[in-house]
């Protein structure tokens, strides 16, 4: 300018990524919302109640079914979420090396919307990882670097950030800042809308597993934004730091957890604990029975931390039944269990792994049959 006065603009930045907003917009409204399916319980359980029970209570459990986003999972609404707070806090740009730290589902919806939009992306991840898990992310595009233990994932994550220039999307840190917790279709919003219909619209108790922490913070505080009178329930894999950290009232280490896409050796910063009414530490072996008895009564597989959630949601139902009190409890099916085809759903490896589980399915079998909860 005349004057001396310099400025300085990034237009070209910003036209890049207000279209890449809008491509990840147009994506989402191609998408139908995912289906709540409503899980076959029996009718009654009332001559288990004992002598004088006056109704046999009438308890309804639905199945928040997120394999039916496009990515297969739920971190499908975590990945955009994350892409988009990105984008507005003008962190992403043309050509940014995208990175996260996740060997799992996480990644393989990250990787997909990289590719959206142009963009190369890396996931660190544990060397140990599957090979179907690194053959879905590099199926969408991504790059897989490894590293040698879980411990290692979040510096090696923030160094190649660094080294590349590019973005860290940090899904445990952002997972609970990067969703609008009030609504704009989030997950909370979507099951109370799907569930107004129903004989019991306001559910008695959700039902969340715990990763990075985002999804029980987005569902805790809708129910109180909404002033609903829903319990969170979230339930937890054994050697997880979340349910001793919640139970003890303070960080407590944990380890890598058995069930994969939940459970974490640390508290996630994501990760809020005032909005958790009650927390349940599941055995890795009883979910492991869950995901195949849910498997056998839907006709397809779903993943172990679905398996979790139902073994947390059984024992709220059996709570209920013994109170004589009716209602609903919702829950996730977080992935599909074809993912784990050679793991969880592979006798050889369950033995090896010490995840044999014939007790696990003896208990689900008689909850089913009686609505008792041993």
């Amino acid at each position: 300018m005349t004057d001396g006065t310099c400025v300085a603009s990034r237009s070209r930045s910003r036209e890049w990524a207000e279209n890449a907003i809008r491509l990840i917009e147009a994506d989402a409204r191609r998408s139908a919302d995912t289906h709540l399916l409503r899980y076959p319980l029996p009718s009654s359980w009332k001559h288990f109640l004992g002598p004088g029970s006056p109704t046999a209570p009438d308890v309804q459990l639905y199945l928040k079914d997120e394999t039916t986003h496009i990515t297969g999972s739920l971190k499908h609404r975590l990945a955009r979420s994350l892409f988009l707070y990105a984008l507005c806090n003008g962190w992403i740009d043309e050509g940014t090396t995208v990175i996260e730290a996740s060997s799992g589902s996480t990644a393989v919806s990250e990787a997909y919307f990289a590719a959206m939009l142009g963009l190369p992306f890396i996931a660190v991840m544990p060397a140990t990882t599957s090979a179907t898990k690194i053959a879905l992310i590099e199926s969408q595009g991504g790059r897989c670097h490894f590293v040698s233990s879980a411990g290692q994932v979040y510096a090696e994550a923030e160094r190649l950030a660094a080294e590349t220039g590019g973005h860290y999307l940090d899904q445990f840190t952002n997972a609970e800042r990067a969703t609008d917790w009030r609504g704009n279709n989030n997950i909370a919003e979507s099951i109370y809308e799907q569930m107004r219909a129903e004989s019991y619209p306001i559910p008695e108790w959700i039902v969340v597993g715990a990763g990075t922490g985002g999804t029980s913070a987005t569902i805790g505080r809708y129910i109180r934004y909404r002033r609903h009178p829903t319990q969170l329930c979230v339930v937890d894999p054994e050697n997880s730091a979340f349910f001793p950290s919640y139970q003890q009232g303070r960080p407590v280490a944990g380890a890598s957890s058995r069930i994969e896409g939940i459970g974490r050796p640390r508290v996630e910063p994501s990760f809020l604990p005032d909005v958790v009414d009650r927390m349940v530490q599941v055995p890795d072996a009883a979910s492991v029975a869950a995901a195949h008895h849910v498997s056998a009564v839907l006709g397809r597989r779903v993943g172990p931390s679905t398996g979790t959630n139902v073994w947390g949601a059984f024992g709220l139902i059996a709570q209920m039944v013994a109170e004589g009190r009716s209602g609903s409890v919702v829950t996730l099916i977080a992935d599909s269990g074809d993912r784990y085809a050679d793991t969880y759903f592979n006798a050889e490896w369950l033995i090896s792994s010490e995840l044999e589980s014939s007790a696990s399915a003896m208990k689900l079998v008689e909850f089913e049959r009686s609505g008792a909860w041993s």
